[in-house]
């Protein structure tokens, strides 16, 4: 199945709160589908009344980009997710992975002596979906898009994700194809790509800061994409042909220059 493309932003607060309301709200006007936010904490407003506050001011779909399992209990961000599925009318989407690089040292930072490990970050991932499940009842479904990397999450993410998105830097096109085969044959789970890199610009918060966009280049990474709107057009298109990607996210940062591609694909 080909499914239709979509595109979404992440969109941390950098700004005083009135410029980061009129960027989003330029953001729908653009054309993409959902405004997402990095869990940072302590570093960024808690995502809930963040998404909460879009959703009221557009119609864009929101979500995170992506919860933490491990800084929440399961119960805890299974009870945020249903409320914001319940106070945006279905327009939620909780992304949510195992932590991103560094987290061990965070979670140390913030208190958590136990810090728990990855297998058991996978099972608090498999249980918050449980959990919002059963909140969610027979008559509600919030869609679920997991960050994966290794084998076991990929295996979980096949189970219960919507939608896939995986870890990637600078593997190149081959074996992105082979990570991805088993989701493509299936056929029920939305295959997402991050993109922290157009051109030459590496996005904050979606990327390390000494990224080198001339080394993905040579590694043929689909982790960057061209400046030029029309050759980037051409490379998401391949993108789905080859590989299955359909969701792509973007920084906020990219998104205005980046609005002729999503007006040309966006839906399609």
């Amino acid at each position: 199945m080909t499914r239709p493309f979509r595109f979404g932003v992440v969109a941390p607060l950098d700004s005083d709160v009135p410029t980061w309301l009129d960027r989003a709200r330029r953001i729908a006007d653009t054309g993409y589908s959902t405004l997402l936010v990095p869990d940072f904490p302590l570093t960024q407003p808690a995502p809930a009344p963040m998404l909460a506050t879009v959703a009221a001011r557009t119609d864009l779909r929101v979500g995170t980009w992506v919860y933490a399992s491990p800084l929440r209990p399961a119960w805890l961000t299974a009870w945020e997710a249903h409320s914001l599925s319940l106070v945006t009318d279905g327009r939620f989407e909780m992304g949510i992975g195992t932590g991103r690089p560094g987290i061990e040292d965070e979670l140390r930072e913030k208190g958590q002596s136990n810090v728990p490990p990855p297998h058991r970050r996978l099972a608090e991932i498999r249980e918050t979906i449980a959990r919002l499940r059963d909140l969610d009842g027979p008559d509600r479904h919030t869609p679920v898009a997991m960050a994966v990397s290794g084998p076991k999450a990929r295996a979980l993410a096949a189970e219960v994700a919507d939608t896939v998105t995986l870890a990637l830097g600078a593997q190149p096109r081959g074996e992105v194809e082979r990570l991805t085969r088993d989701f493509r044959a299936d056929g029920n789970v939305e295959l997402a790509l991050a993109v922290p890199v157009i051109g030459d610009a590496v996005a904050p918060y979606m990327a390390p800061p000494d990224t080198d966009p001339a080394a993905l280049r040579a590694a043929d990474a689909v982790t960057v994409l061209p400046d030029d709107p029309a050759a980037a057009a051409q490379e998401i298109q391949r993108l789905r042909e080859e590989i299955g990607f359909s969701y792509f996210v973007l920084s906020a940062d990219f998104a205005e220059r980046f609005a002729p591609v999503v007006a040309e694909l966006a839906g399609r």
